[in-house]
């Protein structure tokens, strides 16, 4: 078992009128002059972003806007951000949308505040030393980001995307009404709740077998992801539904399904490459790649495999024969990612074959020049991530 921290200062503000607070959540956390940040046009279209800049009128708070933001987003747009900052005195940034904007708002919070440049933090050549606060009215729950301490942040020289995390970026405040999500095609719902699960995952296949309850919470957010994405396939309007997935994302990410655990992280940093050099949907890509990485690990931990198969994916528990059993649960998952209308393999995620060149550029980068590993279940050489994208091949 692993000696833990748990921090998770992110106030949640969860309900249908949560939105009507946001000025004065603003002001609690001594905001007088936002950077309101958004997507592109459904927060619109949605009559959202002018809500919020009409609540944060009424309660005397002072705003300029920034919208353009896409996913998997860009370091030019994080620029443009901090340029605006300080250009207009901007002290508390508010991220209207979902995680690409989140991150996005975290980037510029630091840049606002460095000297030198931001993708410094993202290459791992400095740390900063403050930022500006940051705060989410969430619209798209997938990512976590309006709880945790992550962003990523894709540099369109090179086709680069990176992450960095420090505990300073986590949200001051999150506003999470699950009505704004009604209207998400069911493509990026599903997506979403892949990139939750993936999250759940991360954490959960470790070599750590000692925090039962840390297992049970992840176990039980699988589960209930599960349930609640066909609920809301069929009916975009189940409030309920929405609801356990707009707090499944937080949950998922705001560290609590990792308390006593290496977690292992490998997955994402391999699928940052495909969303990197293809521009995909992030949750499609992890679809894409899991199933490769379980195979390709399981035997470091065949029992929790086991135990993903037989508590998660419901699948029989043949106690002659975990590895059938394992196996049966990474069959099951791809199934489960099938019936939501996701890729299981790069095939089908970019609907062509990836070439042994493509392969080879995304193993020099996830290992950055061959120096780098990932992963903790099993740490991955260079080698051991080509192996994997070509097993993802299809």
């Amino acid at each position: 078992m692993k000696d833990f921290n748990y921090y998770a200062p992110t106030e949640v503000v969860f309900g249908k009128q949560s939105e009507e607070q946001v000025a004065l959540l603003v002001k609690k956390y001594g905001g007088t002059k936002v950077l309101v940040h958004y997507g592109g046009q459904s927060a619109k279209r949605s009559g959202l972003l002018d809500k919020m800049c009409d609540l944060l009128k009424e309660g005397g708070v002072d705003f300029v806007t920034l919208g353009g933001v896409v996913p998997n987003p860009r370091l030019s747009k994080v620029k443009e951000g901090i340029e605006l900052c300080r250009n207009e005195k901007v002290d508390f940034i508010l991220a209207v949308g979902g995680g690409s904007v989140i991150d996005s708002s975290k980037a510029i919070a630091y840049g606002v505040c460095y000297d030198g440049d931001v993708w410094d933090f993202y290459l791992g050549k400095a740390e900063p030393k403050a930022m500006l606060p940051v705060a989410a009215v969430l619209t798209i729950p997938a990512a976590g980001s309006e709880m945790s301490e992550a962003s990523v942040i894709t540099n369109e020289d090179g086709d680069v995307k990176l992450g960095y995390s420090n505990d300073m970026s986590r949200p001051k405040f999150a506003i999470m009404n699950p009505v704004r999500t009604f209207t998400l095609p069911p493509y990026q719902t599903a997506a979403g709740v892949t990139d939750m699960i993936m999250h759940t995952m991360e954490r959960y296949f470790t070599k750590d077998d000692d925090m039962d309850l840390t297992t049970d919470l992840a176990e039980s957010v699988m589960r209930r992801m599960k349930t609640a994405i066909f609920d809301v396939l069929k009916d975009p309007e189940d409030y309920r539904s929405r609801a356990q997935i707009m707090w499944g994302g937080s949950v998922a990410h705001n560290g609590l399904t990792g308390c006593g655990v290496h977690d292992d992280w490998a997955t994402h940093q391999l699928e940052h490459e495909l969303s990197g050099m293809f521009d995909v949907t992030h949750g499609a890509g992890l679809a894409a790649i899991w199933p490769s990485w379980a195979r390709y690990v399981m035997h470091e931990n065949l029992s929790r495999f086991v135990r993903f198969a037989v508590n998660v994916m419901d699948v029989p528990n043949d106690f002659s024969d975990p590895e059938t059993t394992a196996l049966k649960g990474i069959e099951a998952m791809e199934r489960f990612y099938h019936a939501i209308g996701m890729p299981v393999n790069i095939r089908e995620l970019i609907g062509r074959d990836i070439t042994d060149d493509e392969i080879d550029e995304m193993t020099r980068k996830c290992s950055r020049d061959y120096t780098a590993t990932c992963g903790c279940l099993k740490t991955l050489h260079a080698a051991d991530m080509k192996a994997i994208y070509q097993m993802a091949r299809g």
